[in-house]
């Protein structure tokens, strides 16, 4: 188990996008963590929808040798009333996962609910919760300002940051006993969270959190 505390994670975080891809880095060391960049990719100068995949798909593989992430962790399960919308989705899913995998990331899947209520405890908050409370978790130095942070960035580089970090929560930390917090009430409490709507998660949040749908 302390094995486990202490184990080093470079997390990759992506929220897939035909026109914007969010994505994150996100360094853990037991229940320590370190935002090394959260940000996005913008293709949306480029026409042609199979030279964005191309232009995402390249830049992954850069981002990849860059900061050599131990693991990937992104979005899928995308439902949209518009189904050519959610084909494009997939397709950039599709894109950031072979890019991984091109060079031996392992890739971890998530849903858009659970990922939220990882961060919220509520399957339906919108972005700005869920970049308020990364705000607080992470001590980002920013505020929500809209649709985007108050340092300019949109809010699908705040979404590729909860996803490296529902991760994160999904590996057992801190949540995992020794030094960790023993539960979500606590590490709330430790993140001077307490009282706050998050501070009791709901069975929906623990069951996400133990791998259960």
């Amino acid at each position: 188990m302390q094995d486990q505390l202490v184990r080093q994670h470079r997390i990759l975080g992506i929220d897939p996008g035909t026109l914007l891809m969010g994505y994150a880095i996100l360094n853990t060391e037991g229940q320590h963590t370190e935002t090394v960049v959260y940000d996005v990719f913008d293709v949306r100068k480029t026409d042609d929808q199979y030279a964005r995949l191309q232009k995402e798909f390249f830049f992954l593989q850069d981002i990849i040798d860059k900061y050599k992430p131990t693991c990937l962790a992104i979005e899928t399960q995308f439902v949209d009333k518009n189904p050519q919308t959610m084909i494009k989705i997939v397709h950039a899913q599709g894109v950031a996962i072979a890019a991984a995998l091109s060079r031996d990331v392992p890739v971890y899947e998530y849903s858009p609910m659970k990922i939220k209520m990882a961060i919220t405890g509520n399957g339906h908050s919108t972005k700005q919760q869920v970049a308020d409370m990364l705000i607080r978790f992470l001590g980002l130095d920013a505020q929500v300002d809209g649709n985007r942070l108050s340092n300019g960035k949109p809010l699908d580089a705040t979404d590729a940051l909860a996803i490296a970090y529902c991760h994160f929560l999904q590996l057992g930390l801190p949540l995992s006993g020794g030094h960790g917090a023993k539960n979500w009430t606590q590490y709330a409490k430790q993140r001077g969270l307490a009282g706050s709507p998050v501070s009791v998660p709901n069975q929906k949040l623990m069951a996400a959190l133990a791998g259960r749908k």
